[in-house]
Parts: structure tokens; C-alpha cells; sequence
């Protein structure tokens, strides 16, 4: 839990960096764990991961660098530390 946490959040940090070719590969990293963390968190839950990583794949089509580092250090950290309490 907390390697994924810490993942999103240097992801987030190469976005706002410019390096986005490097933020790409680790942001497949994350999302590459957080599915296993939501999986047996409730329906409501997964169906926010579902939709925030709509909104994350939008940005990066956008090129939206700070909107998408701010998703990962800060709506998908909320969700994981959401998953962590139940």
C-alpha cells in the first residue's frame, strides 16, 4: 500500500518536473498495482477509481502535465488510503 502511495506521488512529482516520458512508464506502474488494492473495496470506491483514471488518461491525451500529477499525488492517493481503511 504504502509503495503504491509513494509511486503516485514520485510520478506526480516527474509530471510537474517535464519529465514525462519517465512519469508515463512509472504511471503504468501504479495503475499496474491499484486495481489489486480496490478489488475488494466497495462498488462505490472502484466505480471512483474507474472514472478518476478516465480523468487521468484524458489529461495525459491533453499533454495536461499538472492536472494529471495532481490526480496521482492527490485524488488517487485519497482512494488508496480509502481502500487501506476497510
Amino acid at each position: 500500500m504504502d509503495a503504491i502511495r509513494e509511486s503516485a506521488r514520485h510520478c506526480a512529482c516527474l509530471f510537474r518536473l517535464g519529465r514525462d516520458v519517465e512519469a508515463a512508464v512509472s504511471m503504468a506502474e501504479v495503475f499496474e498495482g491499484a486495481p489489486a488494492l480496490l478489488a475488494g473495496s466497495a462498488l462505490a470506491l472502484q466505480e471512483q477509481f474507474a472514472a478518476l483514471f478516465s480523468q487521468m488518461l484524458a489529461a495525459q491525451q491533453r499533454q495536461d502535465w499538472i492536472a494529471l500529477a495532481d490526480s496521482l499525488e492527490y485524488e488517487l492517493v485519497n482512494l488508496i488510503d480509502q481502500a487501506a481503511s476497510r
